[in-house]
């Protein structure tokens, strides 16, 4: 093989990748990381285009442009590094990888979902952390029986740097003393670069991961648990010895990782950090190259995370791409929060001036990622802003600590405990779906995860109460592979039934906790099952399926796809706006 496996002694040329990131009408650009400086090519119906790798922290990485192509026209692809073919695998046995362009009239499939853990797609690996939904669906799509998305997006937690498997605890183990901290913990860049080979190294991940394109964003697991809760946290962390470095390399090697294929190729130009690899590739000489040719971009990715850990607002983590009939709009919802006490917000005023110009009409579907769910099922929405409204000290200092912990214990630190943040962007929203802001969509739909299990909510009579033309959903997909435990998962579902009158009565009677202007109900789950879920436009309509993998026969090499979920989103002309047509799935593991 040319591609070694991942910790072998001799990875050959490719060490990770390729991975297709971003994919535009008739633009693409395709990822990967080398084992050495060199010339990536990539190679599309007897054309190719060319990218000399960069470094950081001694790893080399490529991000090829592949442009001037056809709208809706799609193309097998190879990889060279130095002139020598390394993707496909001769003796692969998945179907050649391709790039396929977007075409407006194609109606949209998107994939979303977060929360992955790495194990062993062994016996073990499915009893501690049950079947991983994308390398299911993976083997589906290579076996012909799944029609191709375009797009999946990783709504945060790809990685888990603070819960390491064992093949990753070996391997710090074998590289520093772990009865120091941060212990199993990742400590620095180096770590989170074979973490990433990890997760992503699977023979199936890593086939469908270069054949679909991908769009993501982090969440707190991809940095460490409960990252920016609050500035009591903040100031907590950084009183350690290892968080400096751990932020530095979580920050950096995000930037590597998983930033740069979210961006276009008109924003890598823009891009302050990317800008320096185009004009090296250009041939342009300073002081940032090393023997070889090769740009060496450490200090600068580096001093990128220093400026952005300080001063939020020097760099945006969020993005958008125009999908034909939708906009998917992606929202940083960790890194870019206000922590003072007495002003929280999610975003910070320069992110939400670029979300207000994001969030627009004349579009058939706002699509929203964020990684932390907007609408909670409302008992845990009140919940979440009581707890802010004590932390904050309205009721004495005592409850003020109290609401703290119970803060960061028990993660209480979505959008509802960010209220004014919360209440900004839900106008944005609301405006939208009038029709002030362009042409109301027929839906503007939250896409999220995290909270391990997965859900649907809308605003109740949005059109009668509101004056809104569209729909107004939350669709979760949590977890693609990390579920909690079974007794969990049925108290979590009775807690969040259970506190919806009993947290209502509580902020209803307390002056310090808003009332929603906007109220909403779930209206469909909570699953608790790994899955993926499957977002398709038709029209003004939406259908959404959540999938999942079951082992039959014993055979845990091979999972077979099944269904977890789906509703279906009838557009303003359908059902009334606040009710939904849904038909329930099958899936053994699903709770009743």
């Amino acid at each position: 093989m040319n591609a070694g496996a991942v910790g072998s002694d001799d990875p050959g040329p490719l060490v990770l990748g390729p991975m297709l990131r971003y994919i535009g009408e008739t633009d693409a650009t395709v990822w990967v990381e080398t084992s050495r400086p060199g010339v990536v090519t990539v190679h599309v119906d007897g054309r190719e285009w060319a990218a000399p790798t960069f470094a950081v922290k001694g790893h080399h990485y490529a991000l090829v442009v592949v442009d001037a192509l056809e709208p809706g026209g799609a193309w097998d692809y190879a990889v060279h590094i130095d002139g020598a073919l390394v993707w496909p695998e001769p003796d692969s046995a998945f179907p050649p990888p391709r790039i396929a362009t977007m075409d407006r009239e194609r109606p949209t499939r998107l994939l979303f979902g977060s929360c992955r853990t790495t194990v062993p797609h062994d016996r073990e690996g499915h009893r501690t952390n049950g079947v991983d939904a994308l390398r299911t669906l993976a083997l589906a799509l290579a076996r012909g029986e799944e029609e191709w998305p375009d797009l999946v997006a990783f709504l945060g937690d790809q990685v888990y740097a603070d819960d390491t498997s064992q093949a990753m605890r070996e391997f710090i183990a074998a590289r520093r003393d772990i009865d120091k901290p941060p212990g199993e913990e990742i400590k620095d860049y180096e770590e989170y670069a074979h973490l990433y080979q990890l997760a992503w190294g699977d023979e199936a991940n890593r086939w469908l991961l270069s054949t679909v394109p991908s769009c993501m964003i982090f969440d707190d697991h991809d940095i460490r648990d409960d990252w920016n809760t609050s500035w009591t946290w903040h100031e907590e962390i950084n009183r350690t010895s290892w968080w400096h470095e751990r932020l530095m390399g979580g920050l950096s090697s995000y930037w590597v990782y998983q930033h740069i294929g979210n961006l276009s190729p008109s924003q890598l130009a823009d891009d302050e950090i990317y800008a320096r690899v185009l004009e090296a590739a250009s041939g342009a000489s300073g002081a940032d190259r090393v023997e070889g040719s090769e740009l060496d971009l450490t200090e600068a990715v580096f001093d990128l995370a220093r400026r952005t850990d300080r001063h939020p607002e020097v760099y945006r983590w969020s993005y958008r791409r125009d999908l034909g009939d939708s906009r998917l709009v992606v929202v940083d919802s960790r890194a870019a929060r206000v922590l003072e006490p007495q002003h929280r917000s999610m975003l910070d005023p320069d992110e939400m001036r670029w979300l207000d110009e994001q969030l627009s009409g004349d579009v058939e579907h706002l699509l929203i990622g964020t990684s932390l769910p907007f609408l909670l099922p409302p008992g845990l929405h009140d919940l979440e802003a009581i707890d802010e409204a004590l932390a904050m000290g309205k009721h004495g200092r005592i409850a003020a600590q109290g609401a703290e912990k119970a803060r960061q214990s028990i993660d209480l630190e979505h959008w509802a405990a960010f209220n004014d943040g919360f209440v900004e962007v839900f106008e944005m929203v609301m405006q939208v779906a009038r029709g002030e802001r362009g042409r109301a969509p027929s839906s503007v739909v939250f896409l999220s995860g995290d909270v391990h299990n997965s859900y649907v909510a809308e605003v109740v009579d949005a059109k009668a109460r509101h004056g809104a033309s569209s729909r107004i959903v939350q669709a979760v997909c949590s977890p693609i592979r990390n579920p909690m435990p079974r007794m969990v998962r049925v108290m979590m579902s009775s807690f969040a039934r259970g506190l919806v009158r009993p947290m209502r009565f509580v902020a209803e009677h307390s002056k310090h906790v808003p009332e929603p202007a906007y109220p909403w109900a779930v209206t469909d789950g909570p699953w608790f099952d790994n899955c993926l879920a499957e977002l398709t436009v038709q029209g003004r309509d939406l259908s959404i399926v959540w999938r999942g993998g079951e082992i039959r026969d014993g055979d845990d090499a091979h999972p077979v796809l099944t269904t977890v979920a789906s509703v279906r989103l009838p557009g303003p002309s359908g059902q009334p706006p606040g009710a939904l047509g849904w038909a329930s799935g099958s899936s053994a593991g699903s709770v009743s």
